[in-house]
């Protein structure tokens, strides 16, 4: 795994509160760099056999893939869902600038 390669992670939550403790569970164990969240969505889905629909806020994190392992241990043990959505995309293009601000940003005090 490697520090140079950026991560995007989705992870959807019920409110704006819960999303802002997340993010302040991710951002102080230094497992994410940035944590943007994005009220207003409308989420469709199955659930124990059911068509769902619910109002939710969507996370979009960004993270180093060396990062990965931890910042999904940090959002499962911080959420209320039963089955949180945890999805990560790796970056196909990132400034060279920004990707060492995402570095220094994930690095152990």
């Amino acid at each position: 795994m490697s520090e140079n390669n950026l991560h995007i992670v989705l992870v959807t939550g019920p409110s704006v509160e819960d999303a802002r403790e997340i993010a302040s569970a991710i951002l102080q164990a230094r497992v994410a760099a940035c944590v943007n969240i994005i009220p207003g969505l409308e989420s469709h889905y199955w659930w124990d056999g059911e068509l769902k629909q619910d109002p939710e806020v969507l996370l979009l994190i960004k993270t180093t893939e060396a990062k990965l392992k931890e910042l999904q241990k940090v959002v499962l043990e911080n959420h209320p869902y039963d089955t949180p959505e945890f999805v990560a995309f790796p970056a196909s293009a990132v400034a060279e600038k920004y990707m060492a601000w995402v570095r220094d940003s994930v690095k152990s005090a």
